[in-house]
């Protein structure tokens, strides 16, 4: 079991505007932490702190892994290159590993089992370009679980996708937080709220109302 992951008095600032407050969470293995308020509270900061894409102004943060997956909101992939679903989902795999290092059997049955709990298995030699938004959601949410990280990061993940793949994104979190990994989930939607573990509540990059 992972310890849990504590943020203590983060700040984040782009240019001059804060954007984080002085921000203090814990949060455990085995949960599901929904961040949820308006565009612009400081939710996908957050995540970026966690991530270790951002650099907080000052604060600290413990127990973070070293394998952290975060599933950004939007990917601009599709517009870059034509990346089939396999490829995209073994990036995951490469995280997880190190880009040097081969793919072994065991890293290409984690893929293809990521890609069945996502439903994509008949999709993996299609480009990410010729999916549709829910379709293009599961690829990268079967990315963040083919990376068997302890801390799983999702960015809006039901943004403009159809009810089988909400479905299917609940019921991947759902099981990855049962078996011990630490979700932490922005979140514009009640329903994901409501199922988490616990709610943190940003207004204006502060927490304003932890649950």
């Amino acid at each position: 079991m992972c310890e849990p992951v504590r943020l203590t008095g983060i700040s984040h600032h782009y240019a001059r505007i804060p954007s984080l407050r002085s921000v203090t969470v814990t949060l455990e293995p085995g949960t599901v932490t929904a961040l949820v308020g308006g565009n612009g509270s400081g939710k996908s900061t957050l995540l970026g702190i966690l991530a270790g894409t951002l650099t907080p102004a000052s604060g600290t943060t413990t127990g973070v892994p070293s394998n952290t997956a975060l599933v950004p909101q939007h990917s601009t992939a599709p517009d870059l290159f034509p990346v089939t679903v396999r490829r995209t989902v073994s990036m995951g795999r490469w995280r997880a590993r190190g880009l040097l290092r081969p793919l072994t059997r065991h890293d290409r049955e984690f893929i293809d089992t990521s890609m069945d709990r996502m439903g994509i298995t008949d999709l993996a030699d299609r480009t990410l370009s010729d999916l549709s938004g829910g379709q293009r959601q599961r690829t990268f949410i079967a990315q963040g679980l083919a990376q068997q990280a302890p801390l799983l990061l999702l960015d809006e993940p039901l943004s403009a996708v159809d009810t089988t793949t909400v479905r299917m994104i609940d019921e991947a979190v759902r099981a990855e937080s049962q078996a011990g990994a630490t979700v932490v989930i922005a979140t514009h939607h009640r329903h994901q709220a409501d199922s988490a573990d616990r709610v943190v509540v940003l207004d204006h990059g502060r927490v304003v109302e932890p649950v």
